[in-house]
This record gives C-alpha cells, sequence and structure tokens, in this order.
C-alpha cells in the first residue's frame, strides 16, 4: 500500500514538473520571438523615413509594450525564475536606453527646426514627443525596479535617471509657465479684437491651450515617478495646481468611474494623513476670507447706499440700486478671488480661461448683451425712474422696478408687463409724470342760441371751484371753435401728475350738472333737412 501510494505521489510531481517545464518553455519562445522582433523594427528604423519610420515606431511601442506586460506579470509570481527573467530584464534596460536615445534625437532635430518655420506647429509637435516618453519614462522605472529584484546592480543607472528626470521636470515646469503667459497675451489680444476677431488669433489661443494640456500632463507623470523615487515635487505640484484639467465623457463610463473614485480615494487617503492638517488650515482660511467678504460686502452696501442717496448729483432709484448692488458683488468677488489664491489656485490662468469665456459668451449672447447697454445708457441718462408712469414700446403703466437686462411695468389695469431694455430705449420713451404739472385739456359745447359769456364765466367757477387745479400757471377757458353743431370752448386748467384722471373726470361731471342748472344747452350733431315740392 506504502509502495503504491509512493509511486503515485512521485507520478504526480514528475507531471507537475514535466507541466512546469513546459510552461517555462512556451514563456520562453513567446519572449524571445518578441525580443527578436523588436530588435529587427529597431534595425529598420534605422533606415525609414517620413511615414513609415514613425509606422515602424508604432510596430516597436506594440510590441515592446507587450513584452513589458509579459514580463511584469512574471515579476509578481513567488517564486521569481531569476534564471529566466534576468537576461530579458538585461535587454530591456539596453532597449529602453536605445529608445530614450532616440526620442532625445527626435527632439533635438525639432529643436533646431525652429527659427526656420512655423515655430507654433513645432513647438507642438515637441510637446507631442515629450508626451510619448511619459510611458517610456513609468517602463524604465518599472524596469530598474524589477533589476533590484533580481539582483542586478542598477545603482549609477537608477541615480542617472533620477537626474535626468529632475532636470526633465524642471524644463516642463518652465515650459508650463511660459506657455501660459504666452497664452494670456494670445487670450487678451483676441478679447481686444472683440467680434473683430481672426482666424489665426482663434487657432493660436487653441493651439497654446492644447500645448499647455501637454505640457501639464508630461508634467504630472515625472511628479508621479518623483514622488515614488522619494524626491521633493512641492513646488511641481504648485505648477500643476495652476493649470486645470477637463473630466472627458470617459467619467460616464461605469468601469472607468469606480477606477477613478478608487484612485481618487487612495489619493485623497494619502494626501489627508500627509497634508490633513495644511488642507484643513487652508480651508478654514478661505472660509474665514469668504465670512468677512460677505461682511464687508454688507458694510460696503450700506455705506454706498448713504452716500448715493445724500450725493448732490441727484442718483435715479435705479442708479443707486445699480450702484449699491455693484459695490456689494465687487467686493465678494475680490474676496473670492483672494480665497481661492490661498487654496493654491493660480488667478491668471483662472482669469485667462475667464478672457477665453467671454469672447465665446460674447458672440453667443449678442440680443443679451444690446439688453445690457440699453440698460447702462438707461441708468446713465435717467429718461424715467422708478415709480414713474412712462409710455414706452407701446406699453403704458408704472416702472415697477429695473435690472441691467430688463425693466418691469406694472399697467393701470394692474398687469406686469417686463420689457427688454433694447426695446425701450431704441422706441420713444413717454415719462408723463416726470414733471411737477400736468395740463388738463377737454373740449365742451354749447347751443348757438346760447349766452357765450354766461357759459365762460360757468366753465371758469367750476375750474377755480375744484381743489385739485393749481392756480399757477393759470388755467384757459376759450372759445375755440364754431362746430357744425355746436360752439366749442376748450377747457385747460392745470394740476398735479397724480390728479390728472380726477380732475377730467370731476370736472366733466360737474360742467354737465351746472350747465342743466343754468339752462345752457349741450347741443348733439344735428343736421336740417329741407323739401321741396315740385
Amino acid at each position: 500500500m506504502y509502495r503504491t501510494l509512493i509511486i503515485m505521489m512521485l507520478a504526480i510531481c514528475s507531471v507537475s514538473v514535466t507541466q512546469a517545464y513546459a510552461e517555462d518553455s512556451k514563456l520562453a519562445l513567446e519572449l524571445s520571438a518578441l525580443q527578436q522582433s523588436i530588435d529587427r523594427d529597431v534595425s529598420q528604423l534605422r533606415l525609414d523615413q517620413g511615414e513609415l519610420s514613425q509606422f515602424t515606431e508604432y510596430r516597436i511601442k506594440q510590441k515592446a509594450d507587450k513584452l513589458h506586460q509579459k514580463l511584469k506579470e512574471q515579476m509578481g509570481v513567488t517564486p521569481l525564475d531569476i534564471e529566466l527573467l534576468t537576461p530579458y530584464v538585461t535587454e530591456q534596460i539596453k532597449f529602453l536606453q536605445a529608445v530614450d536615445a532616440h526620442y532625445a534625437a527626435s527632439i533635438t532635430n525639432l529643436k533646431s527646426q525652429l527659427g526656420k518655420g512655423n515655430d507654433a506647429e513645432i513647438m507642438m509637435l515637441f510637446a507631442n514627443r515629450e508626451m510619448e516618453r511619459d510611458d517610456l519614462l513609468q517602463a524604465k522605472l518599472d524596469v530598474l525596479t524589477w533589476a533590484e529584484q533580481l539582483s542586478i546592480n542598477t545603482g549609477d543607472m537608477k541615480a542617472q535617471f533620477t537626474a535626468n528626470l529632475l532636470q526633465r521636470a524642471d524644463t516642463l515646469d518652465s515650459l508650463v509657465h511660459y506657455t501660459q503667459d504666452k497664452l494670456k497675451v494670445a487670450v487678451a489680444d483676441a478679447s481686444l479684437a472683440g467680434k473683430d476677431v481672426s482666424s489665426e488669433q482663434t487657432v493660436k489661443v487653441t493651439q497654446l491651450n492644447e500645448r499647455l494640456s501637454h505640457s501639464s500632463s508630461s508634467l504630472g507623470v515625472a511628479v508621479e515617478l518623483l514622488d515614488t523615487l522619494g524626491q521633493d515635487t512641492s513646488e511641481l505640484k504648485q505648477t500643476l495646481f495652476s493649470t486645470s484639467g477637463d473630466i472627458t465623457q470617459d467619467v460616464l463610463n461605469l468601469d472607468v468611474a469606480s477606477s477613478l473614485i478608487e484612485q481618487w480615494f487612495t489619493s485623497a487617503k494619502t494626501q489627508a494623513m500627509e497634508n490633513g492638517p495644511s488642507v484643513v488650515f487652508k480651508l478654514f482660511i478661505f472660509s474665514l476670507i469668504l465670512l468677512l467678504s460677505s461682511l464687508v460686502g454688507k458694510g460696503v452696501e450700506k455705506l454706498v447706499k448713504k452716500a448715493v442717496s445724500n450725493s448732490k448729483l441727484k442718483f435715479s432709484k435705479l442708479l443707486q440700486d445699480f450702484f449699491i448692488s455693484l459695490s456689494g458683488k465687487a467686493v465678494f468677488t475680490i474676496g473670492l478671488l483672494i480665497a481661492l489664491s490661498q487654496l493654491g489656485f493660480e488667478l491668471g490662468p483662472l482669469l485667462a480661461g475667464f478672457g477665453v469665456a467671454g469672447v465665446i459668451i460674447g458672440f453667443a449672447l449678442q440680443d443679451t448683451l444690446s439688453n445690457f447697454a440699453s440698460g447702462m445708457m438707461i441708468l446713465i441718462y435717467r429718461p424715467y425712474d422708478v415709480g414713474d408712469l412712462i409710455n414706452a414700446a407701446g406699453v403704458t403703466g408704472k416702472v415697477s422696478h429695473m435690472s441691467l437686462v430688463s425693466t418691469t411695468i406694472k399697467t393701470l389695469d394692474n398687469q406686469r408687463l417686463i420689457i427688454p431694455n433694447n426695446k425701450i430705449w431704441g422706441d420713444t420713451i413717454n415719462n408723463i409724470t416726470v414733471e411737477h404739472q400736468r395740463r388738463v385739456d377737454m373740449t365742451f359745447g354749447i347751443g348757438y342760441s346760447d349766452d357765450i359769456e354766461k357759459a365762460e364765466r360757468v366753465l371758469k367757477e367750476i375750474i377755480q371751484a375744484h381743489p385739485k387745479t393749481l392756480q399757477e400757471p393759470e388755467a384757459m377757458v376759450k372759445l375755440h371753435t364754431l362746430g357744425e353743431s355746436s360752439v366749442d370752448f376748450i377747457v385747460r386748467p392745470w394740476a398735479r401728475p397724480e390728479d390728472y384722471w380726477d380732475v377730467y373726470w370731476d370736472i366733466t361731471r360737474e360742467v354737465k350738472m351746472r350747465f342743466d342748472q343754468e339752462n345752457i344747452s349741450i347741443p348733439f350733431p344735428q343736421r336740417d333737412v329741407h323739401i321741396y315740392q315740385n
């Protein structure tokens, strides 16, 4: 029984060893085939030109990534197959050094072309080439780490790699700041041009934005690698904080979103442990500045309200409200910018972004901006104020309130109408109540057989007896026309604007009653018809 058990165990061990040997042989063949293919393409790359050279680079990258991934999988297996992996890791070091030299030569060639052609396009190619080196640097760090695991001496190589990476990060840091400054100037030029902005200016802003994005991405990779190597990257991270990235539509993918959330959580946990106190202090300062800005803004609003209400310039109510609101918002905006700067945000790129957005919004909201400009003109020239009865844009009513975009009018039958300011400013504005006196125009007729002097005296008595008619200017009662059926008087007393309709209705009623008492007729239209018989 024991003999049978021993034979079975030996058989199982023999099968396991045979399978392991077969798997190692298969892996060795795959790695060898990939390495030989890469070597052939590297030799061919020295002969290729133009797009064919780009195609060969693409083939090399595809196969090198595949070989790198297989080695990475094997480096995670315990125990390590040192005899199998050592030659390939050593070969990878040499290969990556050769690729690095190739990229360096390509970048040197691009630099030599500056000043001889379109520098903007060459700088874009330079930024793209630097982005292609990012994957190479990550692979190089992986290989050096594997070499240490396999007891291969890489001390000098790792020190040189760290020095080169620091130099690269310093160059990219300067390139990011330089591109930001160039972008700021380009955006300012485009904003100054306004509607006359040229396609060249637009293309320049777009190219600089793309270049800034590429350079920031490469700097981010360099910072991550330097963090892995234990280097201080605080200043470089400040540069990264000054640029902003976009969350692409990939976030909508559930798998990608889950991966991002996991990475952010891990990063947040690490940052909280390392930089928690400083972040909390910055958030406290941020909140404190916002609170103070809000309080100061309200205080400034009160001061401005007191100043504009007592000003000798006699600002309209609309203009007073505008200055009060603007002062408070301006103070809070300044406080918000200061608070953001305390969190590490660079205000220059942020304001430059607002400039680009302003150009785009200006094109999209031309009608709204026209209303805004009309609102400013109304505030400056003050054709009406809150509470005035006006006739504008075909509407009659009392001004309820006004913004820089529209004016709200409440009609005489209590309807609320919101009218765009450009409709009002582009039309005739009749301010009915702006003057302190208003003439009430009325016409009354008497019969041809009635006493004219008596009728004139009665009309004057009615006007003088009304409590809301003004003594100055003097009221007018004159015989105006000899009509077809009546002798017409014009009656024109003066009243305050708010008493206009009371005077009009009361005098009309009183005239009818007094004429009836004084036996003065109010004729209606009539015609004499003469009939002749033959």
